[in-house]
């Protein structure tokens, strides 16, 4: 077997802020394997600027050293080629460990970008998903409302925590008087930005606005305060980068047995990839915890793959996986919005001309 790592800039239409700061552009890794047999799998580690463990300049010479021994090693089937990846990619390159473990299901696959053949691929059904509202001045903000409204969306999740918050609860207000909560569904993501001293206020003005749900209201790492948080809170807490560095799945059940969230948020590309993201769905299952999927800023490669497996469990909270629409040089594969759904229109025997999509990068 070979291999092609391919790093590829993306870049943003707009200025994509949140609390950690702005993004105009970051980079992806494609990953093509090919087989003797000529059959192409591709997958995408992207790390995320400032979050990502593995948003570090080692990314591209571990990913060469693990793809090298790869490609050395024989596999008479997936699951041993997915149970040789978890041994052997540190559990601190997560990115990584996602975008080679697609590579392999794709590689495996009949059709390298079907990587469960089920209705959604072929457009028959589609996955709810929420519309994002990043960061900015306030008229950038009401924007971007307006264009969710009119895009269809139910589910608006708005960033919060950049400006000063009674400005971002302003635009909160403005929404929800236009739209009761059984006509749009509220979210907001503060990735962390309150202290734990600060936050209850904050709380409490959401619920007076009947928002679903915050997204890690404070940094994470604090579980005793997130514990206290999750008790308390008139709003359901949602845990994001909380779920990073959780590793086995011992820590998974025990950080969620601790703090007892209502809902956490699953990142394939930043808890490990999809058969880890599965192992939180577990531990979940043991608390009486509510999940839903998001991408992490993938291109259209890595977030083909996990709305795919996120189609799998037929969900019916809305979910995170707008990302497709973030850049101007995505990779152009058949994912479309339409009334706040996502779908993927694949025919089942199309040719993949990869050369053409990454001659380029």
């Amino acid at each position: 077997m070979r291999y092609q790592l391919i790093p590829y800039t993306l870049h943003f239409k707009f200025k994509a802020g949140t609390s950690r700061g702005y993004l105009t552009q970051k980079t992806s890794y494609f990953i093509v394997l090919t087989d003797e047999q000529g059959r192409r799998g591709i997958g995408e580690a992207a790390p995320v600027p400032k979050l990502s463990p593995d948003d570090t300049p080692a990314l591209p010479a571990q990913a060469h050293a693990l793809l090298k021994a790869l490609c050395r090693t024989s596999f008479d089937s997936l699951s041993a080629a997915l149970e040789w990846l978890a041994q052997h990619c540190p559990p601190n390159f997560p990115s990584l460990r996602f975008g080679v473990e697609t590579a392999l299901r794709s590689l495996w696959s009949k059709h390298p970008f079907i990587l469960f053949d089920m209705p959604f691929v072929h457009g028959q059904q589609g996955i709810p998903i929420n519309g994002l509202v990043w960061m900015g001045d306030l008229d950038f903000m009401q924007k971007q409302i307006e264009e969710k409204l009119q895009q269809g969306f139910r589910c608006i999740k708005m960033k919060i925590g950049a400006l000063e918050v009674e400005k971002e609860l302003g635009l909160l207000r403005e929404l929800r008087q236009r739209f009761p909560a059984d006509a749009l569904t509220l979210r907001v993501d503060a990735n962390g930005a309150f202290g734990a001293e600060e936050v209850m206020p904050v709380l409490e003005a959401l619920a007076a606005l009947e928002v679903h749900s915050i997204e890690q209201p404070i940094r994470p790492g604090q579980w005793d305060a997130m514990a206290h948080l999750c008790e308390v809170s008139p709003v359901a807490i949602a845990l994001d980068e909380e779920l990073i560095g959780i590793h086995t799945k011992e820590e998974k059940t025990r950080l969620l047995k601790h703090i007892r969230p209502p809902y956490i948020i699953l990142k394939p590309g930043l808890v490990g990839g999809l058969q880890a993201a599965d192992e939180w769905i577990q531990a979940a299952k043991l608390t009486g915890t509510g999940w839903w999927a998001t991408s992490a800023l993938e291109a259209n490669v890595g977030l083909n793959a996990i709305s795919q497996w996120t189609a799998t469990f037929a969900p019916a909270l809305p979910q995170g996986l707008g990302t497709g629409q973030l850049y101007h040089n995505n990779v152009p594969l058949p994912l479309s919005i339409a009334n706040g759904h996502l779908y993927a229109h694949f025919e089942r025997h199309a040719s993949i001309d990869f050369d053409a999509w990454f001659n380029k990068a």
